[in-house]
């Protein structure tokens, strides 16, 4: 977090990261934040009280901050929901560790419980940073160009079109015609319907949550044409 695009941000000030280290909440004499869990079984289940007493110390008095816990179980994470994050003024993340956490954080603490895809990590730091960087990154001075973020990928439900840089020319392959012909209006409309035509075949699930408009759907059938032809 303290190198690159975040690393900068934070040095300017944008972004602050607040780390916490629950453990120093915790109300025994040997610092545990964990223990069996009621009923039996394997593993370790993270405490209550020093979750609880963590939180509790960030708050501000009147204010009511976005509490994330990451976790297999949760909202599978999109960019969707770090535009979301991004419009709130303080987050906070528990990032849990061993088997579980008791069910009171669950049901009482937390705001959000977000998953950054279906399979196990060791701990929830790695979901934390990737929310941390997803967000800031779309904080107004964060990136250079202020429309790199809106054009990302996910950010209108498609998926990024092709990029190109120079030479015109390498090792046989070219540049598409279009990129170079300096028409603006062809750029933006190859742009986009290379967007459709690069989700359609990679993650055709898109299209279906998306609000084409009457462009985007006839370019869609243009696409549609080319690859059913090309196969």
């Amino acid at each position: 977090m303290g190198t690159s695009i975040l690393g900068r941000a934070r040095k300017e000030g944008i972004v602050e990261v607040n780390l916490v280290d629950f453990r120093e909440f915790s109300t025994n004499k040997h610092h545990t934040v964990d223990d069996t869990p009621y009923g039996g079984g394997g593993g370790m289940v993270l405490k209550p009280e020093p979750i609880f007493l963590a939180v509790e110390s960030l708050l501000q008095e009147g204010k009511r901050p976005r509490v994330i816990l990451t976790c297999p179980q949760g909202e599978v994470y999109t960019q969707a929901k770090a535009l979301e994050f991004a419009q709130e003024e303080h987050l906070v993340i528990i990032a849990g560790h061993y088997e579980g956490y008791d069910e009171r954080i669950r049901e009482h603490l937390i705001t959000d419980e977000i998953s950054i895809g279906d399979y196990v990590l060791t701990g929830g730091e790695l979901p934390a940073m990737v929310i941390v960087d997803s967000v800031s990154r779309l904080l107004p001075g964060v990136l250079g160009n202020e429309t790199s973020a809106v054009l990302d990928s996910f950010y209108e439900g498609v998926l990024e079109y092709p990029h190109y840089t120079r030479p015109a020319e390498f090792r046989g392959w070219k540049v598409p015609d279009v990129l170079v012909s300096g028409h603006h209006g062809n750029i933006e409309r190859w742009r986009r319907k290379e967007s459709l035509r690069r989700t359609l075949l990679r993650r055709p699930d898109l299209l279906n949550e998306e609000q084409l408009s009457r462009e985007d759907l006839k370019l869609l059938e243009e696409v549609k044409k080319e690859e059913a032809c090309g196969s």
